[in-house]
C-alpha cells in the first residue's frame, strides 16, 4: 500500500525529531558493552567466541557494518539507528490496528499514545538492545493479525517467523511471545505453521551456531549472567528489597504510567468482545508480561515488549468503545508524564547536547593515547568511548562494568576461557598497554567506586598516570 504524500512527511518529521531526542539524551554506561560489540564485531571478532557478550547474539553481527561504515562516529549512529527503528516499531502498530479494521482514526490515536510512552521513548533513544527486538517484534504484528483473519500468505508466514525469531535472537526476552504465537499457529492451521517455523529457521541456525561452537561462553553470556548477575550484585549492594514481589509491583506500575500504557491497560480489560484477533494479540499481550516480570528487578525498558500487541488491542478498543471524556482528559495526564523525561532531556542540551560532548572528549581520548604511543587494545569500563579515539577495548573488558563488578559468577579457571576479568581478579590482567578511567560516574548513570581496584591495581604496578584534557578521564600508561 502506497503511503499518502503527507503520510510519507509525518514519518519522515517523526523519525527526524526521534533521531535529535537520541542524541539529546544523557550518556548511559548501559550502552557500553553494545557500542563495544558493534565496534568489535565490525573488525571480525565475534561475540562469546572472542569477546564478552552478555545478551543474544543477533545485535552486534547486525550493527557491525554500520559500526564499521560510521567509524569514529559508531556511538551516535547507533542511536540514531536505534531511533528509526523506533519508528518502525510504530509503523507495525499502526498497520496492524489498520489490518485488524480499526479505522485510521483510531489507528493513528493508538499509535501516537504508543509514541508517549517512556518505556519506548527510552528503548529507542539509547544504544542499548531494546529498539532492535521491539521493531522486528511489532513488525512481525500485521503478519500475525492477517493469519488471525485467515489472510496468512506463504510469504507473510514466513516473514512472521523471520521477524519472531530475528526479535528472540537479539533479546531472549522475546523469545517468550514467539514462543506463544508458535503455540498458537500449531493449533490453528490457519497460520500456516511450517512456514512460519521455516521463516524462524535462519536466526534459530545462527543463535544454535554460537551454542555449538562455544556453550560455556553462550550460555553464560543469554542466560547465565543475566538470571543470576543482578541477584548478586543487589545483594552485595544491601538493596535485596529491589528483588522482592512488592518492589517488582510498585516498579511495573510506575513505568507502566510514565504513558498512556496503564490507560491503554484498563481500556482493553473493560472490553468484551472476542475474536480471533483478538485472542491473539491478548496472548501475546500475557506472553509479553510473563517476559517483562522475569527478570528481577524490573526496569523500564524489561516492558518494551508489552506495548506492541497492547496498543493493537488498544486500537481495537476504543474502536469499540470511544473514550469518553473523563478517559480522555486522563489520558493527556498520563501522556504528558510519558514524554516528561525526554522533554527534562532535551532541556538538558540546551547547556550541551550530551553525544556531541562526548565525540569531543573521545578525539581528546585517542589524540591522549597516540601521544602514549598505545598500539593494543585498552582496559576500561566505558568501551563506548573507544570507537571515537579510533582505539579497540579489551575483548574482556568488552561487556563495561556489568561483568566486572560481580564476584562469583564464574571461577578463577573459567573467566579466561571466557574472556572475561572481575575486580576481584586483577591478578589475572596481565600487562596492558593502558587503562582509561573516568567514564564511570554520575554523569553516565554510573558508579565511580568500580573503577577503584583498576586505579589501585595500576598504581600499584608502576603505570604513569596522564591526564585527558577535559578533566572526565585519567588515563595510566603501562611504566617503560
Amino acid at each position: 500500500m502506497k503511503l499518502p504524500v503527507r503520510g510519507v512527511s509525518a514519518w519522515s518529521a517523526l523519525a527526524v525529531l526521534l533521531a535529535l531526542l537520541a542524541l539529546s539524551r544523557p550518556l548511559d554506561h548501559d550502552e557500553s558493552q553494545y557500542v563495544a560489540a558493534a565496534w568489535l564485531s565490525a573488525r571480525g571478532r565475534l561475540p562469546y567466541l572472542d569477546y564478552l557478550y552478555l545478551q543474544a547474539p543477533l545485535q552486534p553481527l547486525l550493527f557491525a557494518p554500520l559500526a564499521g561504515i560510521a567509524g569514529a562516529w559508531a556511538w551516535p549512529a547507533l542511536r540514531i539507528v536505534n531511533a528509526l527503528l523506533g519508528v518502525i516499531a510504530l509503523a507495525g502498530v499502526y498497520r496492524a490496528g489498520r489490518l485488524a479494521g480499526v479505522g485510521s482514526r483510531a489507528a493513528i490515536t493508538a499509535t501516537a499514545l504508543f509514541g508517549c510512552c517512556d518505556i519506548l521513548l527510552f528503548s529507542i533513544g539509547t544504544a542499548r538492545n531494546d529498539a532492535l527486538p521491539l521493531a522486528l517484534f511489532a513488525a512481525a504484528l500485521p503478519a500475525l493479525v492477517r493469519a488471525s483473519l485467515g489472510r496468512a500468505t506463504p510469504g507473510s508466514a514466513l516473514l512472521a517467523g523471520l521477524l519472531l525469531a530475528g526479535a528472540a535472537a537479539a533479546k531472549v526476552s522475546y523469545a517468550v511471545p514467539a514462543l506463544a504465537y508458535g503455540v498458537l499457529a500449531l493449533a490453528d492451521r490457519r497460520h500456516r505453521p511450517f512456514l512460519v517455523a521455516l521463516g524462524a529457521a535462519p536466526a534459530a541456525l545462527l543463535v544454535g551456531w554460537f551454542y555449538r561452537d562455544d556453550p560455556a561462553a553462550f550460555g553464560f553470556g543469554v542466560l547465565g549472567f543475566p538470571t543470576r548477575a543482578p541477584a548478586e550484585y543487589y545483594v552485595a549492594d544491601g538493596r535485596a528489597w529491589k528483588l522482592g514481589p512488592l518492589a517488582k509491583l510498585v516498579d511495573t506500575l510506575k513505568f507502566l504510567a510514565l504513558g498512556p500504557a496503564l490507560v491503554a491497560i484498563v481500556a482493553v480489560a473493560r472490553e468484551r468482545r472476542r475474536d480471533p484477533t483478538r485472542l491473539l494479540l491478548d496472548a501475546l499481550l500475557l506472553a509479553a508480561f510473563v517476559a517483562a516480570l522475569m527478570p528481577a528487578p524490573t526496569w523500564r525498558q524489561y516492558l518494551a515488549p508489552v506495548l506492541p500487541p497492547l496498543f493493537v488491542r488498544f486500537a481495537l478498543a476504543i474502536e469499540a468503545r470511544p473514550p469518553g471524556r473523563i478517559a480522555r482528559r486522563l489520558t493527556g495526564v498520563f501522556v504528558i508524564a510519558g514524554v516528561a523525561p525526554s522533554l527534562i532531556a532535551l532541556a538538558g542540551a540546551r547547556s550541551g547536547v550530551p553525544m556531541i560532548a562526548a565525540m569531543r572528549q573521545s578525539a581528546a581520548i585517542g589524540a591522549a593515547l597516540d601521544r602514549a604511543g598505545v598500539a593494543g587494545p585498552v582496559v576500561t569500563l566505558s568501551p563506548q568511548f573507544l570507537p571515537g579515539a579510533g582505539y579497540a577495548v579489551d575483548p574482556r573488558f568488552a561487556a563495561g562494568p556489568f561483568y566486572f563488578r560481580s564476584h562469583a559468577l564464574l571461577t578463577p579457571a573459567q573467566e579466561p576461557a571466557l574472556h572475561a576479568v572481575s575486580g576481584d581478579r586483577l591478578a589475572a590482567l596481565g600487562r596492558p598497554g593502558a587503562i582509561l578511567l573516568g567514564g564511570e560516574g554520575a554523569w553516565t548513570s554510573g558508579d565511580a567506586g568500580l573503577e577503584r581496584p583498576l586505579e589501585t591495581w595500576a598504581r600499584a604496578h608502576g603505570y604513569r598516570a596522564q591526564a585527558v584534557p577535559g578533566g572526565r578521564f585519567r588515563l595510566y600508561i603501562t611504566p617503560r
